[in-house]
Formats: structure tokens, sequence, C-alpha cells
């Protein structure tokens, strides 16, 4: 099982990135997945998830109406577009599978500044 994030940099507050995961190692299809975050000095915090077929997603509330989760079953990519960021985004994203994550990949850091 492997991820590999990216599309994580400096970004001033207001403004967008879209991260994007490269899973392998496992069904990707068959499962829910999810974006995860951890700040400095936190711990990791859940984000956003969407189940397998990316119709159904959830997000927790600091981040609704301003994140979006979708997913390519085909090439089993993850991806959260993030809009309107703020400082108190800024941390480094991982993606994983939501039940039972593991082998975390290295994340990608996302810094909100001016």
């Amino acid at each position: 099982v492997q991820f590999v994030e990216s599309g994580g940099g400096l970004v001033q507050p207001g403004g967008s990135l879209r991260l994007l995961c490269a899973a392998s190692g496992f069904d990707f299809g068959l499962e829910i997945m999810s974006w995860f975050r951890q700040a400095p000095g936190t711990e990791r915090q859940h984000v956003a998830a969407i189940r397998t077929k990316g119709v159904t997603t959830a997000y927790i509330e600091s981040v609704k109406g301003r994140f979006t989760i979708s997913r390519d079953n085909n090439k089993k990519m993850l991806y959260l577009q993030m809009t309107g960021l703020t400082r108190e985004d800024t941390a480094v994203y991982y993606c994983n599978r939501k039940n039972n994550p593991d082998s975390w990949g290295q994340g990608t850091q996302v810094t909100v500044s001016s």
C-alpha cells in the first residue's frame, strides 16, 4: 500500500490549491477514501471523505463550501480542490483509506501566509 501526495505549496489567504494523491497496492475503487491534515503540534485530523463511486462526500465543518474532494478510480487518484484558504488550513495534508488508514505517505505541505 502506497500513497504519494502532491500539489501543496505556499499560497496567500483567499487563494486556492489542488492536491493530488496517487494510490497503489490495494483495490482503490472498493475503498472509501479520505484526506487528512496535521498542523504543527496537533494530532492528525480527518478533513474529507468520498465514497467508492465518488458521488457521496463528507467534510468537516470548517472546510464545507471551500474544499471539494473527488476521485478517479481508473487512475487510482484522489483529489482535493481547496479554495478560500485561511491560515488555519496550514498543515501537511495526507490521503489514505478512511477505514483503517495505514502506510502513510510523506504528505504535502500547505502553507497559507501573506
